[in-house]
C-alpha cells in the first residue's frame, strides 16, 4: 500500500474517533491521494493539522462525496442515516462506526481478524462494531476456534472516552475539584464518575438490559456467525480515561485447558497474551491504550461452568473499538484489490 491513490474523507473529523482516524491514516501510511475532513456546520472552516499537513474542515452535507472514494463515518447514527445513502449513490464506500447499520442484514459488520469475507460482500456500506464488542471478541474468537463457544457472561469496565471528550473533561474536572476540596459538579453522567462506578452504559430497554448490553449480544452473534449464541452482559462506566476492559466467563462445547487457551490467544493476530499471575502480569487499560492488539490474561478454569474459562481483556476503545478497526477493514480491502479509486473502477 505505498501508492497514493484513494481519495479519503472523514465525517465527524473533529470528534474523538475522527481525530484518532486522522492520526492513524498518517501513522499507518494509508494510500491517500487526498484527504477531506467533514463535520457539522459549526465546525466548518476550522483548521486541523496532522503530520505537518493542514486541513480545513468542511461541512458534512449532501453532495460532498462526489470526489471521495472512501468515507469513514465517525459521527452519530443520525448523521449516518442522513448522509451515507447519498455517499453510496455517489460511488463512495462508507465504513460507519455508528450503530445505525450494524444489524441490517444487508450490511456486513466486520472485524477483519474474524469475518473478513464481509468486506467482499457489501453494497456500499460496511459497519464497525460496538467498542465493547470488538474488545471482547478479540479474546473470545480464538477460544471459539479452539473449543466452540456455547455462551458467555461479561462485565465491562468502560472508559469515559467512550462517551466523548466532554466526559473526559468531566472526569478530570471532578478529580481537580476533589483535590481542591471544591464542590463536585456533574453534567455528562447522572452520577459523579470520579472515584465511582456507574452500572449503566446507554439507555435501559424494557427487559432491563441497556442498549450497550443488547448490542454486545446481537453483534457477537452476527460477527461470529453464531445466531443462537447465549450472551448476558452488564456494562459499567469506570473512572478510566481510555481503553475498555471486560471480565468474561465463557462456556464451550469441547473440553478446555488453560494451556490450550493461552496458546490459542498467543497465536491470534488480534490479541497479546499477558498472563503470568505469579509475576502479577495481566493487561490493564493504561498498558493497552494506543495499542493495536488487545491484551488477554487472567485465564483460568471457570469453577461454575463445565468446559468453562474465566478471563480478562483490555483494549483501546478508540482504536480497536472504533478508528483502528475501521482503518484495518479499509487496509485489507486495498491489499486484496477490493477498494480502488472511482476512476479505476469506471475505466476513466
Amino acid at each position: 500500500m505505498n501508492k497514493a491513490s484513494i481519495k479519503v474523507g472523514i465525517v465527524g473529523a473533529t470528534g474523538a474517533v475522527g481525530q484518532e482516524l486522522l492520526q492513524l491514516l498518517h501513522e499507518r501510511n494509508f494510500p491517500m491521494a487526498s484527504l477531506r475532513l467533514f463535520a457539522s456546520a459549526r465546525s466548518a472552516g476550522k483548521n486541523l493539522e496532522c503530520a505537518g499537513k493542514k486541513y480545513t474542515v468542511e461541512e458534512a452535507k449532501p453532495g460532498v462525496f462526489a470526489d471521495v472514494d472512501l468515507a469513514f463515518f465517525a459521527a452519530g447514527g443520525s448523521v449516518t442515516r442522513a448522509l451515507a445513502p447519498g455517499a453510496v449513490n455517489a460511488g463512495c464506500l462508507v465504513i460507519d462506526k455508528s450503530s445505525h447499520y450494524r444489524m441490517d442484514p444487508d450490511v456486513p459488520l466486520v472485524i477483519p481478524e474474524i469475518n473478513p469475507e464481509g468486506l467482499r460482500n457489501h453494497k456500499g456500506i460496511i459497519a464497525n462494531p460496538n467498542c465493547s464488542t470488538a474488545v471482547t471478541l478479540m479474546a473470545l474468537w480464538p477460544l471459539h476456534q479452539a473449543f466452540g463457544l456455547k455462551r458467555y457472561f461479561a462485565s465491562t469496565y468502560q472508559s469515559v472516552s467512550g462517551t466523548g471528550a466532554e466526559a473526559v473533561r468531566e472526569l478530570e474536572d471532578q478529580i481537580q475539584s476533589y483535590v481542591k476540596g471544591a464542590p463536585i459538579t456533574k453534567k455528562v453522567y447522572a452520577y459523579q464518575i470520579a472515584f465511582n462506578l456507574i452500572p449503566q452504559v446507554d439507555s435501559f430497554g424494557a427487559n432491563g438490559y441497556t442498549g450497550e448490553e443488547t448490542k454486545m449480544m446481537l453483534e457477537s452473534r452476527k460477527i461470529m456467525g453464531l445466531p443462537n449464541l447465549k450472551v448476558s452482559t452488564t456494562t459499567v462506566r469506570v473512572p478510566v480515561v481510555r481503553a475498555h476492559s471486560v471480565a468474561i466467563n465463557a462456556e464451550f462445547e469441547r473440553p478446555v485447558s488453560v494451556a490450550a487457551a493461552r496458546a490459542a490467544i498467543a497465536a491470534f493476530a488480534g490479541a497479546e497474551l499477558v498472563d503470568e499471575p505469579v509475576k502479577q502480569a495481566y493487561p490493564t487499560p493504561l498498558d493497552f491504550s494506543k495499542k493495536v492488539k488487545c491484551g488477554v490474561g487472567r485465564i483460568r478454569l471457570d469453577t461454575a461452568f463445565d468446559n468453562g474459562l474465566a478471563l480478562w481483556v483490555s483494549g483501546d476503545n478508540l482504536w480497536k473499538g472504533a478508528a483502528l478497526n475501521a482503518l484495518q477493514n479499509a487496509e485489507l480491502m486495498v491489499r486484496e484489490g477490493l477498494l480502488r479509486p472511482k476512476a479505476a473502477q469506471t475505466g476513466r
